[in-house]
């Protein structure tokens, strides 16, 4: 945990740029979510609408899953010595593997969790803009799921959720990346 918080601090701005991935993809998703459940509660939402909503917030997690990758697989790069001397010193695979897991998820959840908060206070505000303070008196759900009407709350929390899911799961590829690197090699290497 100690080397994990340690690694965010030291390599702040590569910890910035993946937090900013989920958290941007997470602030469109409870944005959407939000703005879905005030315009059903203002009966002002089409079945277009909503298909567009989901597709483009499909696409947006999925570049920030990229982005996580790649963020993740520069991360390796960057620590290819730290990893080769931890390994000469007796690391196991699932230690290094756990390692940048555990990174990529603090990194997820705290990006979610900042990411939901931002796409639901501007949608807020623009909202209460828009509708005054009656915006949120008629709240919709913020989706519909073969039957079952999701609250808001529900959604926001499922949002940080996936966020710091999708951050875990970003990180596998990399993290056996490093896991499976010879310590030998990974010492030689000038980067």
């Amino acid at each position: 945990m100690n080397m994990t918080l340690k690694a965010i601090f030291v390599r702040i701005g590569r910890s910035a740029i993946t937090a900013s991935g989920i958290f941007l993809g997470t602030a469109f998703l409870v944005s959407v979510l939000t703005q879905t459940a005030v315009l059903q509660g203002h009966q002002e939402l089409d079945e277009a609408a909503s298909a567009r909503n989901i597709w483009l917030v499909t696409m947006s997690l999925v570049v920030a899953t990229v982005g996580i990758i790649n963020s993740m697989l520069m991360a390796v790069t960057e620590r290819y010595k730290e990893i080769g001397t931890m390994k000469c010193l007796g690391a196991l695979d699932r230690f290094i593997v756990r390692l940048f897991l555990l990174e990529s998820g603090m990194l997820g959840a705290f990006g979610a969790l900042l990411g939901a908060l931002g796409g639901f206070l501007v949608t807020a505000a623009i909202y209460l803009i828009r509708y005054g303070s009656g915006a949120f008196a008629r709240l919709g759900p913020a989706m519909t799921i073969r039957g079952f009407d999701m609250p808001l709350w529900l959604g926001i929390v499922g949002a940080v959720v996936l966020g710091g899911i999708l951050a875990v799961l970003a990180a596998i590829y990399p993290a056996w990346r490093a896991a499976k690197m010879p310590p030998a090699a990974a010492l030689r290497v000038e980067i």
